[in-house]
């Protein structure tokens, strides 16, 4: 390999972004020049170059040193996204852990960077025109697992599962007040008001049943730590039960707003987070287990109160 070596100090009228002077240097393409940069052949006062974007003032000096035959391509930029993080991937399925504050799906205001737009994104960047489908749904101000087909046949398969509550979903949550408890089980029917609001109702046609089970981890002051299990996964399910029961999740916005709010708990998010996930793979049919750690807003909130 022949290294050749260019060099140039920038003039007053050459002062800007030193891609473009690479450009000028080689009589190349932007993109290679965005390769060179990526592969360490552009330097400024003898320190290598890691951004194309960097700003160079007269008086500066740029040089390359490069292989006038080879091309130089880009290097594909680790994927950073803050609404979502991959847990798992194949070619059938992504299983990815969802920041709170992010939609999973866009309502009817037709909101923008929702989970499934960006993963969307994601796929498409990574894999190349790529879509994900939707099988179950957390709540915006929840956070945790969540897995989505990569074809529309894939999510078919995992939603039956669902629907058959084979998939086990388990849920960390601190809520207010001293559970009395150490385990049990609410099991009651669901209604949606006019507002989209749920509460709990007497069982009709127009109402679904819902079955949450839960476990006291660690009882507090005035909160308790609780592991939560869905036998079904309707929408608020565990907000709207321990609210029902007169424990409501913490910070929760919607849901016994005033019993809801502690002073030691200062994020923008409810104490919420979808923790645990396992389902069987509707390929392979091999069963896969999924763990997300607490977030930071509830371990430092649980330290705080040992």
């Amino acid at each position: 390999m022949v290294q050749t070596t260019v060099s140039m100090t920038v003039t007053p009228e050459h002062a800007g972004r030193v891609d473009l002077i690479a450009r000028e240097l080689c009589d190349t393409s932007r993109s290679q020049v965005r390769g060179m940069v990526d592969h360490g052949c552009v330097s400024v006062n003898g320190v290598i170059c890691g951004d194309a974007g960097q700003t160079v003032a007269a008086g500066d000096v740029v040089s390359i040193c490069l292989d006038p035959h080879q091309r130089y391509k880009e290097k594909k930029k680790p994927w950073d996204d803050r609404t979502f993080r991959v847990v798992y991937e194949d070619k059938h399925l992504i299983v990815v852990d969802k920041a709170a504050g992010t939609l999973t799906v866009p309502t009817d205001n037709h909101e923008r960077n929702t989970l499934v737009e960006r993963l969307t994104l994601y796929l498409t960047h990574s894999r190349g025109n790529r879509d994900a489908f939707v099988v179950h749904r957390l709540d915006r101000a929840v956070s945790g697992l969540l897995v989505f087909g990569k074809q529309e046949s894939i999510a078919k398969k995992l939603i039956e599962q669902f629907k058959q509550r084979k998939p086990e979903r388990v849920y960390a949550a601190i809520v207010a007040g001293v559970m009395a408890d150490d385990e049990g089980t609410f099991r009651s029917h669901l209604a949606t008001g006019k507002n989209l609001d749920r509460y709990v109702a007497p069982a009709s046609h127009q109402t679904e049943l819902a079955i949450t089970h839960y476990q006291v981890l660690r009882r507090m002051a005035n909160t308790t730590h609780v592991e939560v299990k869905l036998e079904t996964g309707k929408r608020n399910q565990i907000r709207i039960h321990f609210a029902d029961a007169g424990h409501p999740v913490l910070a929760d916005p919607r849901y016994k707003t005033k019993q809801a709010s502690h002073h030691h708990w200062i994020r923008d998010r409810i104490a919420l987070h979808a923790k645990s996930l396992a389902f069987e793979h509707p390929v392979s049919g091999e069963m896969m287990a999924f763990e997300s750690p607490l977030p930071s807003a509830m371990l430092k909130f649980l330290a705080g109160n040992r």
